[in-house]
């Protein structure tokens, strides 16, 4: 039981180890990297509990004896310091968002958020929801599940308060998951964000759309402009207004928001409902993919490119740069461009956290609206996926901003 209990305290070594140094330059090793540090990372305290619970089991059996058991022991006690301090330091993500904001609205954008708005911003995070991470949508809010749109079979929800609201504005979450079947759906990703938004009259619509390897592209993105011309048809019903939408999304969530706020109106991406205006009001990517073509050489393994190849536009790379380039957001920049909030890890393991600072960079040369950028340190990706202390902070961040857009659009229509 010693050996056990010291191959244990090994893995716990790991785990912590891998918090500080995840792996990047291998395809399979950061997939699991970012699965441990983004499950050891954002609920530290949850694993730290479970840990001592069975170091004190191996304890009561008698496992924890000789130089192996007192090693061990030393090893647990290293990590569990190193996972709270891990976790303490995401408290430093309210200063990078607030930087973010003021350094792209000014440093008194909040004064020009309407005081009503304001009025409802989160003194402190809630420390419940940290505690219990897995109940996100609040008995305030109402989900209304599996609405049909479009052509191809595909179904949203929508995330508003249970008391009667008209003509509020409206967050529309696209889902991530690697364009790929199995690996995402709308029924798990933002949900914090949703409910929380919805607590603020907002209307929040969580669309799904066609995926590899059965869906080609660029059919992934007809299916949310099939979802954006739904919600501008029908969210009036359900309390929104069509004129003032937001996207939202994360990783291949984050390309589609990315792409789709930065294609308004395309035909190529509009077939049949050509008439239709896709044109919103902003963008919130979270640890988006906005270069299929990695022209600077950003990604660190082949794993991505793959995946496109094979997968997702079933196109070699060779030969076919412009059909790439049209579906990557960083060659659809232009200068009506809406305002954007770009939120990424810089302990992103799967998209390379630079790719983000190139797109930010570059979308601020050519935009005529705002552009924050906010760099989320020791983030892993889908670090917002549940309540943590890091992704509480960057939710009342964006929060922040997304009330700043909304004053905006009512001063302007006033």
């Amino acid at each position: 039981m010693t050996t056990v209990f010291f191959i244990f305290a090994l893995t716990v070594g790991a785990l912590a180890y891998n918090l500080f140094r995840p792996v990047y330059r291998h395809s399979g090793l950061s997939i699991a990297s970012f699965m441990a540090g983004w499950l050891v990372g954002e609920l530290a305290l949850h694993h730290i509990t479970w840990q001592l619970a069975l170091v004190f089991l191996f304890a009561w059996g008698g496992a924890i004896n000789g130089l192996s058991g007192a090693v061990g022991l030393l090893i647990c006690v290293a990590s569990w310091l190193a996972m709270v301090w891990f976790y303490l330091r995401g408290g430093e993500a309210a200063e990078q968002m607030q930087t973010a904001l003021t350094g792209a609205l000014g440093s008194d954008y909040e004064s020009r958020i309407k005081p009503t708005l304001r009025a409802h911003f989160p003194l402190e995070v809630d420390a419940e929801r940290i505690r219990n991470p897995l109940h996100n949508v609040d008995p305030g809010v109402e989900v209304i599940k599996d609405l049909a749109f479009g052509n191809h079979g595909q179904r949203l929800d929508i995330y508003r308060p249970r008391r009667t609201v008209q003509n509020s504005p409206v967050l529309l979450q696209i889902h991530g998951g690697a364009w790929t079947e199995k690996m995402g759906s709308k029924n798990e990703q933002a949900i914090p964000l949703m409910s929380h938004m919805a607590l603020r009259d907002w209307i929040c619509v969580s669309i799904d759309y066609r995926l590899s390897p059965s869906a080609t592209f660029p059919e992934h993105i007809i299916d949310c402009k099939e979802g954006l011309a739904w919600v501008k048809d029908h969210i009036s019903d359900y309390g929104g207004n069509p004129d003032f939408i937001i996207l939202t999304g994360g990783s291949a969530g984050g390309h589609l928001c990315s792409l789709l706020a930065l294609t308004p109106n395309d035909p190529a991406f509009q077939p049949g409902f050509e008439h239709v205006d896709t044109s919103v009001q902003g963008a919130v990517p979270f640890y988006g993919v906005y270069d299929l073509t990695d022209e600077y050489q950003l990604q660190k393994h082949a794993g991505q490119r793959k995946l496109f190849e094979d997968s997702i536009l079933k196109l070699s790379f060779a030969g076919n740069l412009e059909q790439y380039q049209a579906v990557s957001p960083l060659f659809r920049i232009n200068e009506a461009a809406p305002p954007f909030l770009i939120i990424h890890g810089e302990k992103d393991t799967l998209v390379p956290v630079e790719e983000a600072r190139l797109f930010a960079g570059k979308l601020r040369e050519v935009s005529k609206q705002p552009v924050a950028y906010a760099e989320i340190r020791d983030a892993q990706h889908a670090f917002d996926m549940f309540p943590s202390l890091r992704s509480e902070l960057v939710k009342q961040g964006v929060e922040r901003f997304l009330a700043y857009q909304y004053s905006q659009y009512l001063e302007a229509e006033a």
